[in-house]
């Protein structure tokens, strides 16, 4: 029986019929438009993927290290806790490994203002985080600001993120 997390990687690399993504290709889908994981657990999985040498990085982008068309994906699956849990989120992580994270603060915000569609909202940030080439909690405000969403709440936060955790 395949690994979860090879089962995981092979459901979303056939879903976008490519055999290469970028790690934000990855995440962003586990955490936004499936809801398998927090924002946090999903950058958490692709990092534990990447140890465990299921994805080779070369680049800006990630590669299977094996054939994802030989993995069965059983029809509705979803993964389990486990494979949340077995990433060993680091400490400084826990106290928001359980709280939604920024990006998905922002993305419910603007759902709740405008109506739009969750998923949308989604494909929108990751649309814009690759072609402006920007961090995917910056590529949210900017598409909160295009819906005339107000995110001035979240600066502060972003600006801890990007100067304080980041720096550690």
């Amino acid at each position: 029986m395949e690994s979860e997390s090879k089962i995981v990687l092979a459901f979303l690399f056939k879903r976008s019929g490519k055999n290469m993504l970028k790690e934000s290709d990855i995440y962003l889908p586990l955490s936004l438009e499936l809801g398998w994981f927090s924002s946090t657990q999903a950058q958490e999985f692709v990092k534990h993927a990447l140890n465990e040498k299921l994805l080779i990085k070369k680049d800006d982008v990630v590669t299977p290290s094996f054939d994802v068309s030989a993995v069965d994906i059983p029809i509705g699956f979803q993964p389990s806790k486990h494979v949340s849990e077995q990433q060993h989120i680091p400490v400084k992580d826990q106290a928001r490994k359980d709280k939604r994270s920024l990006i998905e603060q922002i993305v419910d915000n603007i759902v709740e203002k405008t109506g739009e569609n969750k998923e949308t909202i989604a494909v929108k940030i990751s649309d814009m985080e690759k072609e402006k080439q920007i961090f995917s909690e910056v590529a949210a405000l900017v598409v909160a600001r295009e819906y005339d969403v107000d995110v001035d709440s979240f600066f502060e936060r972003i600006e801890h993120i990007f100067f304080t955790e980041n720096t550690k």
